[in-house]
């Protein structure tokens, strides 16, 4: 039944996030003040990213290096910045870092963006922290903005996600969040593939929707 609502009420959603987001919108965390473009994941009306920031607000990340990978928004850079970390945000949307730039300057905080589809353009993949708030709806983007929201017909975000992680990348916390609206269990198998398995350290349920952020941990 809540599937079945969900698929009901998603276009009215879907113009209500386009009625909201005509143009840039403020958006603030723990004194960080942000502009959001229309064009960018909206952190407003989704639950991941406050959800996210909340986990992140309590980590010791003083001289830490920090990926967040999609950042969108980049309000959470900015916050692990203001927790002393060396922030290395990437998106695939140039929009996004260009509003992550000028919000940075304008919160006096300092964060490095590289414009990436996922790992392919960085080239220290090295980092104590990584954060991944992902695109999971099995749909083919149509454009940049979509790519905030879908994740490929045949979740071909997550394989090239997983691939990567596991040959190339160096991590030793890296953290992801997903909603059961989402097809977890395609989402770990497509883990499992790659030697890497899903730790959940942490469920929210919030308007019966319960999110969960995995550590994902490699099985080698």
């Amino acid at each position: 039944m809540r599937q079945f609502l969900k698929k009901i009420t998603h276009p009215f959603l879907k113009l209500g996030l386009k009625f909201y987001y005509y143009k840039p919108r403020k958006y603030s965390y723990d004194g960080i003040k942000i502009l959001v473009h229309p064009d960018v994941f909206p952190p407003h009306l989704t639950f991941s990213t406050k959800i996210l920031l909340d986990f992140i607000l309590p980590i010791d990340l003083k001289n830490k290096t920090f990926l967040e990978l999609g950042c969108g928004s980049g309000i959470i850079s900015l916050l692990a910045s203001k927790k002393g970390a060396k922030v290395l945000a990437s998106d695939i949307n140039e929009i996004a870092l260009e509003f992550l730039n000028k919000n940075a300057t304008k919160n006096n905080l300092s964060v490095i963006t590289i414009q990436s589809d996922l790992f392919d353009s960085i080239e220290n993949l090295n980092f104590d922290y990584i954060l991944i708030n992902p695109p999971y709806y099995p749909k083919k983007p149509k454009n940049r903005k979509e790519q905030a929201w879908f994740c490929g017909e045949n979740f071909e975000y997550f394989e090239t996600l997983f691939y990567q992680l596991s040959s190339k990348v160096e991590f030793q916390n890296t953290f992801m969040i997903l909603s059961e609206d989402c097809e977890i269990s395609k989402i770990e198998s497509i883990a499992l593939k790659n030697n890497l398995y899903f730790k959940i350290l942490k469920e929210r349920t919030i308007f019966k929707e319960k999110n969960y952020i995995y550590s994902i941990i490699c099985n080698k």
